[in-house]
């Protein structure tokens, strides 16, 4: 039974397994209700049940397959309109195995609708919600793939890529109004994302390869401790942070009125 002050309502998608449930678990146990949002209502209904059992809390099932406009519309409005709603996990996503030139691009659309257009447009719903009350955090779940993108196929790493550049851009908007906005990058985890894409994680190494639970612990760790961008796996955040100023040193030359000098020089 959960014993700690209310915290107001969490907001979950990709709920019904894995990340999203791991986090569904955890939130409660910090004393969130919960609204549990995915495509798969028996599994929804299970973790609703577990974590009502296990903390007490109270569970909405809310569910939806967010590629679907108007299902993701209904879960937009539950966002902006419920003021109770203190946190977004914005952790709904999914891979596809294989390269561009071989694709199901039918396929690819529906990883970018799911990746990025529902993405952005929840965020969008609880950055509305949160910023008139001047509070809430927004979570939205990427990849170390947005930094990698040698490693797998551009169009999802670019989703994941994606996610971060928005997560920044939101932190720049929303800080100043009270609301936090963390990106987490995770590696490998051991999640059904791997069979789900056509993939398998029986060839990678041990080392390489995280338990869910160990990432979300993580990443609620990043998050308490004041992190934008949380990458669970990285040993030193000196390692981010000097990438993070080795971008930033780019900006003022990213747009000038002439064009750099060893272009001019090999001009024909």
């Amino acid at each position: 039974m959960n014993t700690k002050a209310n915290q107001g309502k969490a907001l979950i998608t990709g709920a019904s397994t894995g990340i999203g449930a791991t986090y569904a678990d955890r939130l409660a146990a910090r004393g969130h209700d919960l609204i549990l949002v995915a495509r798969d209502v028996a599994r929804l209904d299970k973790v609703a049940a577990d974590v009502k059992a296990k903390y007490g809390v109270q569970v909405d099932v809310l569910p939806a397959d967010l590629t679907n406009k108007y299902e993701l519309l209904r879960v937009e409005q539950r966002l902006r309109g419920d003021a109770d709603i203190t946190v977004l996990v914005n952790n709904a996503g999914m891979a596809v195995q294989g390269k561009l030139i071989e694709a199901d691009i039918d396929r690819y659309e529906t990883m970018i609708q799911l990746n990025v257009i529902s993405v952005t447009r929840l965020a969008a719903a609880a950055a509305a919600n949160f910023g008139k009350r001047g509070s809430g955090v927004i979570i939205n779940v990427a990849s170390v793939l947005a930094l990698a993108p040698e490693l797998f196929n551009g169009t999802y790493s670019g989703t994941k890529a994606y996610v971060l550049n928005l997560s920044q851009s939101m932190q720049t908007e929303l800080g100043p109004l009270g609301v936090r906005v963390q990106a987490v990058l995770p590696g490998a985890t051991r999640t059904e994302i791997w069979e789900r894409s056509g993939g398998s994680i029986e060839h990678l190494p041990a080392e390489m390869l995280m338990e869910v639970g160990d990432m979300v612990d993580a990443a609620l760790a990043g998050l308490d401790l004041g992190e934008a961008v949380t990458i669970p796996s990285l040993p030193e955040i000196a390692d981010w942070n000097a990438f993070a100023a080795a971008r930033q040193a780019l900006g003022p030359n990213l747009s000038r009125n002439k064009p750099a000098g060893r272009y001019l020089n090999n001009a024909g």
